[in-house]
């Protein structure tokens, strides 16, 4: 059972596009240790709200506890109803269809320890349709050929397929934040072609850690993208353009850095993290320090604020929000007026730290700052 546990982990169905296109990049991932985010822990609550809202369509008891969830606000509402519609609309199409929710899936027939847990699956007639809510905003996700949504197809046809004569699979992205819903029809034949002829090889080779390193779009979720080899070499290869006028340039070269050009801002940021984060715990660059960076003074109070404006004599608002601090001196009369009325109410933030050059006049940053920017 260990061992499946930790299978899972290096071969989970979420991170299945970048394994299934860098296979030695699993192992690595699951080496290190997992981190999360305030972006995870919503997409978390969002699901739970999901869950709750369809279980209650489906005539099942369960506890609703949406107000005791940390990222409950009505936009979560509104989106996790409208995937409530959607799901009831796929129901509605079908005479008596099963519907599972939150089902446990299991494809460790083609990935060594796979398993992982659907959104909803329902099955009628001779159709298996699987519904992943996707609740993030970054970037649009398609159900085509999507590696995840295909590897939960196979766990439902491996649970169900003995049970009914499925032969269709219905793959849905339900991104309602960016009004995304993308659906995918495939037949069982094509899902096992491709699970034994694609999947199960380089499945094998992740599982030990071997295979062929490969760099590009699927990098952004890798947690050793930074000190990637194989990403810096795709990357670099666009630094023989770096001294050529762009006038010089052929269209077939200007095409190649047009394709390349976000990527290798992602990976130009991503090593700066990386260099800073090192700084941060104490390593020395060679030519590199520490500093505060900038930061914008903000409002301590914006209701004392609003007050003091108003007994001014002045319209604190540029409805809904009040005015920012910019706007607000120049409503004032200027800087001298502002810091009369205002200035025990506005605060300066401590700036992020930034990693610059020695050359930078700021002073370098101290443990203590670095203690209290850990806090904050």
């Amino acid at each position: 059972m260990a061992h499946e546990n930790r299978a899972h982990a290096i071969l989970s169905a979420s991170a299945s596009k970048m394994w299934l296109s860098c296979p030695p990049s699993a192992k690595l991932n699951a080496e290190l240790p997992d981190t999360t985010s305030d972006y995870a822990r919503e997409g978390t609550c969002a699901h739970e709200i999901a869950q709750i809202k369809i279980n209650q369509m489906l005539g099942i008891s369960v506890d609703d506890l949406r107000e005791n969830l940390d990222f409950y606000d009505s936009e979560m509402e509104g989106c996790t109803e409208s995937y409530a519609q959607y799901v009831a609309e796929e129901m509605a199409k079908y005479k008596e269809p099963v519907v599972m929710v939150e089902q446990h899936l299991d494809f460790s027939k083609y990935v060594p320890g796979g398993f992982g847990t659907s959104d909803i699956v329902i099955i009628a007639d001779d159709v298996l349709t699987v519904i992943d809510l996707k609740y993030g905003k970054g970037m649009e996700v398609s159900a085509e050929h999507n590696s995840q949504m295909m590897l939960y197809s196979l766990g439902a046809l491996e649970l169900f397929g003995v049970l009914y004569d499925i032969n269709k699979i219905k793959m849905v992205i339900f991104q309602p934040r960016l009004e995304n819903v993308s659906e995918s029809v495939i037949s069982v034949s094509y899902l096992l072609d491709w699970a034994e002829n694609e999947l199960r090889p380089k499945a094998e080779l992740a599982a030990k850690g071997e295979g062929e390193f490969c760099a590009g779009e699927h990098c952004r979720f890798c947690k050793v993208k930074a000190t990637c080899r194989k990403r810096a070499e795709y990357n670099l290869t666009i630094a023989q353009y770096d001294f050529a006028p762009p006038d010089m340039l052929e269209d077939s070269e200007i095409e190649i850095i047009l394709e390349r050009a976000d990527a290798l801002t992602s990976w130009a940021a991503d090593v700066k993290d990386y260099a800073l984060s090192q700084a941060l715990s104490g390593k020395q660059w060679n030519g590199y320090k520490v500093v505060e960076g900038k930061s914008n003074r903000k409002y301590t109070d914006e209701q004392k604020v609003a007050e003091t404006v108003k007994a001014a004599g002045k319209n604190p608002y540029s409805e809904p929000e009040i005015l920012g601090i910019t706007a607000m001196t120049k409503l004032l009369g200027g800087k001298k007026k502002f810091d009369e009325l205002l200035s025990k109410y506005v605060c300066k933030p401590q700036g992020k730290p930034t990693l610059v050059p020695m050359s930078d006049k700021r002073k370098a940053w101290t443990s203590t700052a670095n203690e209290d920017f850990q806090e904050d």
